[in-house]
């Protein structure tokens, strides 16, 4: 299931924090079907926040099951701070650890990772090739001349409940960041738009997987026995993760919407179930290594779901 001379497969990875461990389940059945690492067979990947860190990683030639060992290791003390300095503090340790001195020169395939710039209200998209840049071609330099590390940290800064990320350009430029997912965070419209106008992939050559992090209830919160001041400051905190979870969702699926319309003769499997048991209910801020693990487990279902298409699609 390799890609023939004109045929080229795009991968997508939506953003969504702890949520990632679902689009982990799905990606690791892929890599078992296709038999070989996933850089091997998609020409382009995209991701936003957490698909930035799975995008760069599959990029890089990692395996599934080395990427659901990091995650299971650090995701959990990352969403366990809890201060946005905290976090943001954890979050580029991790990078650090992970990631180290790599920078865009390094991967084995084309890749996206999305942020979105603090004052200009703009995407920023780190690239590795110049045959992906839409314009300004003799200035570009893979990732902005930024590590692999900078870039993935920037893509999940997702402020406030993250500090806000700064990098510093080839050119000289500092640029202030926050989380992709503000501007993309479904981030396969960028992929597309890449593929055809960039790379010139015909239409009609192109396949699509795009990959979400599926729907799941709200938590249910308890506030018996909390003292009033506290009781407050935890239902604000309770409504700003909400408010930023909808905000997500809703560009999540309007991306998608945009996709149908605009692109309905590519031929695209998008991956992104609803679970509505209680037992499924998280946030992206989830820490719990058993409703992770639970999430883990629902994708891996989900390719099950669609092995059939993705057989056709990859084929």
């Amino acid at each position: 299931m390799t890609e023939t001379n004109a045929t080229r497969h795009v991968l997508s990875l939506d953003g969504g924090g702890a949520k990632g461990f679902y689009t982990i389940g799905v990606l690791t059945e892929l890599e078992a079907m296709l038999g070989a690492p996933l850089s091997e067979h998609f020409s382009l990947i995209f991701g936003t926040s957490t698909g930035a860190i799975l995008a760069a990683l599959l990029s890089l030639g990692y395996k599934t099951g080395d990427i659901f060992k990091l995650y299971s290791e650090h995701v959990p003390k990352v969403m366990r701070e809890q201060t946005p300095s905290g976090r943001g503090q954890a979050l580029r340790a991790l990078a650090k650890s992970v990631f180290a001195d790599v920078n865009f020169l390094d991967v084995k395939t084309n890749v996206g990772i999305v942020a979105t710039r603090w004052e200009f209200e703009t995407p920023m998209i780190f690239k590795s090739s110049a045959g992906q840049s839409h314009g300004s071609k003799k200035s570009f330099a893979p990732g902005f001349g930024c590590s692999v590390g900078d870039a993935v940290t920037a893509s999940c800064s997702a402020y406030p409940f993250f500090d806000r990320s700064i990098v510093n350009t080839h050119m000289g430029e500092r640029v202030e960041l926050v989380d992709g997912g503000y501007c993309a965070n479904n981030p396969t419209l960028y992929a597309i738009a890449d593929a055809l106008n960039a790379l010139q992939v015909r239409r009609s050559d192109l396949r699509v997987l795009s990959l979400g992090v599926g729907n799941y209830p709200r938590p249910k919160r308890r506030w018996n026995g909390l003292v009033p001041f506290i009781k407050e400051f935890a239902a604000r905190r309770v409504l700003d993760v909400e408010l930023l979870q909808k905000t997500l969702d809703i560009n999540t699926a309007s991306m998608d919407q945009l996709r149908r319309i605009l692109f309905a003769d590519i031929e695209t499997v998008r991956i992104s179930e609803t679970f509505e048991r209680p037992e499924m209910a998280t946030d992206l801020l989830e820490s719990d290594p058993t409703k992770l693990n639970l999430l883990y487990q629902r994708g891996r279902q989900s390719f099950a779901n669609f092995e059939l298409p993705l057989r056709t699609l990859l084929n």
